[in-house]
């Protein structure tokens, strides 16, 4: 019984908090795990910045590694830029939901090793390099501060989608 009174005190007191998305001037920084199709489970780090109330930038880096059957194993690491498009404004969403869409120019470096020997950009077909990729998220915010995150797409090793948390400054 008292675990079902502080979770529903929990749940009143982030329903009524007036958490903001980050606005004109304003920086969060993001990390958390990816999802991607044969990658290992990418972990990734971000920093975003409001240039206007509905539009930030940003910067990104995720790493992941894989061990393969036999002595293979792969390491990618992916380093991007961003811009991404909130529409609370035009759709007139509350700021403690932050809904968004962008593109991404991301360097993306796969490399792999078979029996102590070194085979840069190739394994299947992959290859290291530069490229654009879109990317569609939604965020949270439970306080002022913290918000947790889920995006699908993008640019880097993550691209598969990736969730986790926010902290506004």
């Amino acid at each position: 019984m008292k675990q079902k009174i502080i979770f529903l005190g929990l749940i009143g007191l982030f329903s009524t908090v007036n958490a903001q998305r980050v606005q004109k001037g304003e920086a969060q920084i993001n990390a958390g795990i990816g999802f991607s199709s044969g990658w290992g489970m990418p972990v990734y780090a971000g920093l975003d910045y409001g240039v206007h109330n509905d539009i930030t930038v940003g910067l990104e880096g995720s790493y992941s590694t894989e061990k393969y059957t036999g002595n293979i194993k792969g390491s990618w690491f992916g380093i991007g830029v961003n811009g991404n498009y909130h529409f609370n404004s035009l759709f007139k969403i509350p700021n403690k939901w932050d809904i968004y869409a962008g593109v991404t120019l991301a360097y993306n470096s796969f490399s792999y090793k078979f029996e102590d020997q070194d085979f840069d950009d190739y394994y299947d077909g992959d290859s290291s390099g530069v490229g654009f990729a879109g990317q569609a998220g939604a965020r949270y915010y439970f306080t002022d501060h913290f918000a947790v995150n889920v995006e699908f797409g993008g640019g880097t090793v993550a691209s598969g989608g990736k969730a986790g948390i926010s902290y506004k400054f």
